[in-house]
């Protein structure tokens, strides 16, 4: 390709000027490269407030990415409208012949890609996708009869028996950066408000320097991951999930320094981003799983419905269940837009076994509050907790939420930080504040049914009735 015509590299969820797949090629390519992103309205739009974390997070972090673009003497355009009308016009202004991105995997985004794709095509301009958010995509770990796979472990084993030292090399960019086209007279990144949106409580610091620090506090910690990562009072997981969502820091650095540093911590967080993509080629083989259960044969389950249905679910969405950890969980989503891994476990096999409710309207629920909310892996953990999708917890394993408080928070100090209501309780009865007497219920000041919640269900009754519900389209194991 000519090196002199001008390119435009679109970005999406990799919000970062370094081990970039696209900004890369461009780089190399042409002798003025222009960087874009643009406020996509056929996303915002869809969301259910003008307050949305994401939306914060994405802005903040795209003033960062502009600012170091301008250093080394380029900069970003950022455009609010629809991504397959910009594009194709911010590319014709520009009188670019090419436009880079990075590969996206959601059916949506396939979808837009495509558009965008064709409408560039009919002003003969190409347009060029790159692999970039994962280690390995699409069809490039499969069986051995050429299918993909369909259970984790196995998954796993391939993929790691596929890495080489080139599947994490870095994409080269600082060497190339004279490359990048001058800012636009008068362009800067647009205003959360010139948008519609507003400020919000952000609880995660956003930009690659943020996930720089993060990646640093992590490494210091990751030995001890695989001990404490399930305790959600614990500081033991890395909280990068936010950051690799939208791209700010590198899988490829992530895996890099995960397999070097070897030994059970790093070797369990880095099976967590094998299961990271795991779902991704799950999502892109299966794009049905979005409104399906992965298993056909369980979209015949027979969920709750009606109007207990809905208060109920009202009750578990505001954390008001009456089951201590679930409630933490669900309050502490709501508060900050991260949940704890456990817990989210939990939370979800708490909705579709406890209360038989519909997997997809606690999936939807996590999609509208989660800020690292990434559709193939909420689909994937959802489904999994719900028995109904790939390699997922069997249907007659369920969660006991009193159990799994006693478990991974035993002496309350999660629950005490969500549930100050409940913070007088002694550690061996908060898992389980229902079984106080009246009169230690009047003693710690919380009384049942006043302070907190009673259950909203028997476990063991709800248990009971979940197998009768898997059963009638299962038989029996």
């Amino acid at each position: 390709m000519s090196r002199d015509p001008a390119a435009l590299v679109w970005f999406r969820r990799d919000l970062r000027d370094f081990d970039h797949a696209a900004l890369s090629h461009a780089l190399q390519a042409h002798r003025r490269v222009f960087c874009a992103f643009i406020f996509d309205t056929d996303i915002l739009d869809a969301l259910p407030s003008r307050q949305d974390r994401r939306v914060d997070f994405i802005q903040a972090s795209l003033v960062e990415l502009d600012a170091r673009l301008r250093e080394n003497g380029g900069g970003l355009i950022v455009r609010l409208g629809r991504a397959v009308d910009e594009i194709p016009r911010l590319a014709t202004e520009l009188k670019v012949v090419s436009v880079f991105t990075n590969h996206d995997y959601e059916p949506a985004a396939m979808a837009r890609d495509a558009a965008v794709a064709a409408a560039l095509k009919d002003c003969g301009i190409v347009f060029r996708s790159f692999k970039d958010q994962v280690i390995f995509e699409r069809r490039e770990v499969l069986t051995l009869s050429h299918k993909p796979f369909g259970v984790f472990t196995p998954y796993k084993n391939a993929w790691l028996k596929k890495l080489r030292e080139r599947d994490y090399a870095s994409w080269p960019v600082a060497e190339f950066a004279t490359n990048l086209a001058p800012p636009l007279e008068g362009a800067s990144v647009l205003s959360l408000q010139s948008i519609g949106f507003e400020k919000t409580d952000l609880r995660v610091s956003p930009g690659m320097s943020a996930g720089e620090d993060l990646w640093e506090d992590f490494s210091g910690r990751i030995n001890h991951y695989q001990a404490a990562r399930d305790f959600p009072a614990v500081k033991g997981v890395s909280y990068l999930s936010t950051h690799l969502r939208f791209g700010t820091v590198s899988i490829r650095e992530l895996v890099r320094q995960a397999h070097a540093r070897g030994g059970a911590g790093a070797e369990t967080w880095l099976s967590e981003l094998i299961w990271r993509e795991f779902y991704q080629q799950l999502l892109y083989h299966h794009p049905q799983v979005v409104d399906h259960a992965y298993k056909p044969e369980f979209d015949a389950i027979r969920w709750e419905e009606g109007t207990e249905a809905d208060e109920r679910f009202a009750a578990w969405c505001a954390g008001r269940t009456g089951y201590p950890l679930v409630d933490a969980a669900q309050r502490q989503l709501v508060q900050t837009g991260f949940m704890h891994n456990r817990l989210r476990m939990v939370s979800a096999s708490f909705l579709t076994k406890d209360l038989g409710i519909d997997w997809r309207r606690g999936e939807r629920f996590f999609a509208d509050w989660l800020l690292d909310y990434d559709l193939a892996a909420n689909n994937g953990g959802w489904q999994w907790a719900a028995s109904t999708g790939c390699d997922a917890q069997p249907w007659f394993r369920i969660f006991n939420p009193v159990t799994q408080s006693e478990r991974f928070d035993p002496q309350g100090k999660f629950i005490r930080r969500y549930l100050p209501e409940l913070a007088a309780l002694p550690d061996k009865l908060i898992h389980a504040p229902w079984k106080l007497k009246p009169a230690e219920q009047a003693a710690v000041g919380c009384v049942i049914g006043r302070d907190t919640p009673a259950p909203i269900v028997d476990h063991a009754a709800a248990r009971e009735k979940t197998l009768l519900r898997f059963k009638a389209i299962k038989p029996v194991v």
